[in-house]
C-alpha cells in the first residue's frame, strides 16, 4: 500500500512465506537503489511456525523527486523476487 509522509512515498509490500533470508536479500538490493530507503518489519503472528516467514513484510520509501530511473529500478528487482519466488501481496493497511 502507498502512503504519503510529508513528501515521501512509502510502500510496504509482503511476499507470503518467503524466508527471512530472501527477504533480507531484498533489502540489501533495495538499499542499493539511489533515494530508496527500507527495511522490514516483524511478523505479527507472535507463534513461531518454521513453514511461515519470521518476517511481517518489507517497506519501501522515497521522495517523491526520487528519479523516474530508480522507481523504475525498484520496480524491476521486485518484480524479480516476484516471478523467482511467490507472488507479491501489497499491504491494505499502513504501518507506523
Amino acid at each position: 500500500m502507498q502512503t504519503r509522509q510529508d513528501n515521501r512515498l512509502k510502500y510496504e509490500i509482503r511476499f507470503p512465506g518467503l524466508p527471512l533470508a530472501v527477504y533480507r536479500e531484498i533489502a540489501a538490493h533495495l538499499r542499493q537503489v539511489e533515494g530508496v530507503e527500507t527495511d522490514l518489519y516483524p511478523a505479527s503472528s507472535q507463534q513461531f511456525d518454521y513453514n511461515q516467514s519470521q518476517v511481517g513484510g518489507l517497506w519501501i520509501q522515497y521522495n517523491k523527486t526520487t528519479s523516474l530511473e530508480s522507481r523504475e529500478l525498484v520496480d524491476r528487482i521486485l518484480a524479480y523476487y516476484q516471478d523467482r519466488y511467490v507472488p507479491l501481496e501489497e499491504d491494505s493497511q499502513a504501518k507506523p
